[in-house]
C-alpha cells in the first residue's frame, strides 16, 4: 500500500526525463492511487463485516502486485491513472480499515499501543519502498523498477495474507472521552484528517525530489527518505503509548504542531547533511500523526460495524494525500520551485490544528453528560 501513498516520490524525476511527462502529470498518478484509497475505504468499510481478514487481505495483495505489473508496461499517464485507481480501490483500500479497525481488538488494555505497533509497518513501508525503489530505477530503469515491486507484492504478501486470522470482538469506547453522536465527529474527524493529510503528503510525496533538485543523488535522496521513515518507527510506537496516557486527541494535536512546524522547515536546507539529521528529528516528531488519528477514529465513532466507519473517515485521509501530492506538484511546475508547496501544505497542517482542538475541547470529560458517563 505504501507504494500508493508515497513510493511514487522515486519515480517522478525518473519518469520525467525518460518519458517527458510534465511533474504535474506524474503526481496525477500517485493522486489516482489515492483516490481509488478513497473508494475503496468506504466501499469495503460496508461489505468486510461479511468477509474473512484473510479474503479481504489476499484479494488486496493480489489486486496491488498485478496492478504494478501491468503499470510497468504503460505508455502514457491515463493508463496508469487507472491502473492505479485500480490499485487503491481493491488493494490498499481494501485492507486498511478493517486492520485498524480492529488491531485494538487483540491488545483491549492497551488499543493505543497495538495500534502504534502495527502503524510502525507503515513507516518501514513509507522508508523502503522509496529507498529500494530508487536502487531499482538506477539499475533497471522505471519500467523494470515498476514490474520488479509488483512481482515482489505477489511473492511477499500473498503468503502474509493467507496467515491472517480474524481478530476478536472487543470493545472500542475510550474512557474518559466525551461520546458525541456520529453526525458530530465523523464531519470534525473527516475534515481534521484531510488536512492533516494534506500537510503530510507534501514532503512524503515530494522531499525526495527536493532533496535532488540540489544535484543530490537519488539513491542519497533516498537515503533520506529511508531514515526519515525509519525514525518514524519508534515515534509511531511512542505516540501509540502516549495515546493510552493523554489520549489520542492530545496526542494527536501533539503530533500535528511538530509537523506543521517542520514541512516549513524543509525548505530551509540545501546539503545531504542537514537535509539528513533534520528528517531523523522529523521523522520520529510527526510519526505520531497516523497512529493517533487512527486511535482517535477507533474511540470515537460508533461500536456497530467500526471498519464502516474506519473506512469514511480514511476515505478523507487518502483524499488529503492526493491534494497535498498533487498540489505540491502543481505548485513546482507553476512556480519552479517547492517553497510554495510547501507553505501550502504548512497552511493546512494549522487548519487540522485548529479542528482537532476544537475537538478535543468537545469531548473533553467536563462536556459528557452524566447518563453518558463510562
Amino acid at each position: 500500500m505504501r507504494t500508493l501513498v508515497n513510493g511514487l516520490t522515486a519515480f517522478l524525476v525518473p519518469m520525467e526525463v525518460a518519458e517527458g511527462w510534465a511533474r504535474t502529470d506524474i503526481a496525477g498518478i500517485n493522486s489516482f492511487g489515492l483516490i481509488g484509497l478513497a473508494v475503496g475505504s468506504v466501499a469495503m468499510g460496508f461489505v468486510t463485516a461479511r468477509l474473512s481478514i484473510r479474503g479481504v487481505c489476499v484479494l488486496a495483495a493480489s489486486a496491488t502486485g498485478l496492478c504494478l505489473i501491468l503499470a510497468s508496461q504503460a505508455g502514457s499517464p491515463w493508463v496508469l491513472y487507472v491502473l492505479f485507481f485500480l490499485a487503491g480501490a481493491l488493494g490498499g483500500g481494501t485492507v486498511f480499515a478493517p486492520i485498524f479497525a480492529y488491531v485494538g481488538n487483540w491488545f483491549p488494555k492497551a488499543a493505543g499501543l497495538a495500534i502504534g505497533f502495527a502503524a510502525a509497518g507503515q513507516a518501514v513501508g513509507q522508508g523502503g519502498v522509496p529507498f529500494l525503489a530508487a536502487y531499482l530505477i538506477e539499475s533497471f530503469g522505471w519500467r523494470g523498477a515498476m514490474l520488479l515491486l509488483g512481482c515482489g507484492t505477489l511473492v511477499l504478501l500473498v503468503p502474509l495474507a493467507l496467515g491472517m486470522r480474524q481478530a476478536p470482538a472487543g470493545a472500542t469506547v475510550s474512557v474518559g472521552a466525551a461520546q458525541l453522536p456520529a453526525s458530530v465527529t465523523v464531519p470534525f474527524l473527516g475534515a481534521a484528517v484531510f488536512l492533516c493529510c494534506t500537510c503530510m503528503a507534501v514532503p512524503l510525496m515530494h522531499l525526495m525530489p527536493l532533496i535532488q533538485s540540489y544535484c543530490i543523488s537519488s539513491t542519497d535522496a533516498g537515503g533520506v527518505m529511508f531514515a526519515m521513515l525509519i525514525a518514524a518507527i519508534g515515534g509511531r510506537i511512542a505516540y501509540g503509548k502516549l495515546c493510552d496516557l493523554i489520549g489520542s486527541l492530545r496526542s494527536w494535536f501533539v503530533a500535528s504542531a511538530l509537523q506543521t512546524i517542520g514541512v516549513l522547515a524543509f525548505t530551509l536546507f540545501a546539503s545531504l547533511q542537514g537535509f539528513m539529521l533534520f528528517a531523523i528529528v522529523y521523522g520520529f516528531a510527526y510519526a505520531g500523526v497516523m497512529t493517533s488519528l487512527l486511535v482517535a477514529t477507533r474511540a470515537l465513532t460508533p461500536a456497530h460495524n467500526k471498519a464502516r466507519w474506519m473506512g469514511i473517515v480514511l476515505s478523507f485521509a487518502w483524499l488529503g494525500h492526493a491534494f497535498g501530492g498533487f498540489q505540491g506538484a502543481f505548485s513546482y511546475d507553476l512556480t519552479a520551485g517547492y517553497g510554495t508547496g510547501f507553505a501550502v501544505g504548512a497552511f493546512a497542517g494549522a487548519g487540522n490544528l485548529v479542528l482537532v482542538g476544537i475537538l478535543t475541547w468537545l469531548t473533553r470529560p467536563a462536556a459528557r453528560p452524566p447518563a453518558l458517563a463510562v
